[in-house]
């Protein structure tokens, strides 16, 4: 299995302040904006207004500056 491109099932998260909870099991989630899968040990951006996350720091400032969801 390759770390960017994890198999298994797409997550579902609940995302909170500081920490995120696993509503429906998996490995990875999807990025908001670009569409990348993220592997749950390596997310470590997320929007708690918009319920999304994020790849790293471009793509959650991306989103922020305006891009609608």
């Amino acid at each position: 299995m390759n770390k960017h491109d994890p198999g298994g099932a797409e997550a579902s998260l609940h995302y909170g302040d500081n920490e995120f909870t696993i509503i429906r099991q998996g490995v990875f989630v999807r990025c908001a904006v670009s569409g990348e899968r993220i592997p749950l040990d390596e997310l470590r951006y997320w929007s708690v207004d918009l319920q999304e996350a994020y790849r790293g720091p471009a793509e959650a400032l991306k989103r922020m500056q305006g891009a609608q969801p």
